[in-house]
């Protein structure tokens, strides 16, 4: 295999800035696995490059990996630690100096523990194995529930398809207040939370609004907190604008809406 042949390529919604995070993770785990891997966005693609395998063996190194939470007394929004191969700490919801209660959509009973597990172990599955991986939608349930009961887990709504799905006031009822079941998009879901640990938005200065820039030439992953907040324009960037939106009464829990292009 030549060097900088791309041998990873999904497709992916830019407009959905879950999708662009969850590409980010994805770079930061395939790099972990593979050193030196670098990623591109090439028209509705992400594209990854180096001396990479194969979709289907990252995911599922993830889904074999371990998964737990430091602080045994805040188990609903602990720190992670993700295990070898890829021994990653996720803990960006703890940064008070990165925004973190802005971007943090979780809240409440929602265990971050919990969906996070719940995605993960959904990697294993062969229909995720494809270049639709952030397409793929089902309904999530607890692999591990500790009660031995089946139950069905919320997503963290990173994914703008879910949450602007989620906005009581655009179709008239509270989805989470009738515990309704609907599909997620795991994938979205656990990489997006990986994806933030390194590359966070560009705060607006207006609360809960973000913004965040593509590139088109392939980056190393230490360069990518750069890119994606437009601070290297001569890779081929490309702007969008979201909102962390409310999407209960309560104004604690909130999901990402979809993102509108941007120019500077």
């Amino acid at each position: 295999m030549s060097p900088l042949t791309h041998t990873i390529s999904i497709r992916v919604d830019v407009t959905n800035p879950g999708q662009f995070f969850a590409c980010c993770g994805l770079l930061e785990l395939a790099d972990r696995l593979w050193p030196g891997a670098e990623g591109s966005f090439n028209k509705e693609r992400f594209c990854i490059r180096g001396n990479v395998q194969s979709l289907a063996c990252l995911l599922r190194q993830i889904a074999a990996a371990t998964l737990e939470p430091r602080d045994s007394e805040d188990t609903l929004a602990s720190p992670l630690e993700l295990g070898a191969p890829f021994a990653l700490r996720l803990d960006w919801w703890k940064d008070e100096y990165g925004g973190d209660s802005d971007l943090k959509t979780w809240a409440g009973s929602m265990n971050g523990f919990r969906i996070a597990r719940s995605m993960q172990a959904l990697f294993a599955r062969p229909e995720f194995h494809c270049e639709a991986l952030f397409d793929q939608a089902i309904v999530v349930y607890d692999p591990k529930s500790p009660d031995k009961k089946v139950k069905k887990v919320e997503p963290f709504y990173f994914d703008a398809r879910r949450g602007a799905n989620a906005q009581a006031l655009d179709i008239g009822f509270m989805p989470d207040s009738l515990q309704l079941t609907t599909a997620a998009f795991p994938a979205v879901e656990f990489l997006c939370l990986v994806g933030l640990q390194r590359a966070r938005p560009l705060p607006t200065g207006t609360a809960r609004v973000f913004e965040y820039f593509t590139w088109s030439e392939p980056l190393p992953v230490g360069l990518i907190p750069a890119a994606c907040c437009g601070f290297l324009p001569r890779v081929g960037a490309a702007g969008y604008r979201f909102v962390n939106a409310f999407r209960t009464t309560q104004r604690k829990h909130k999901g990402f809406l979809p993102a509108v292009p941007i120019r500077r």
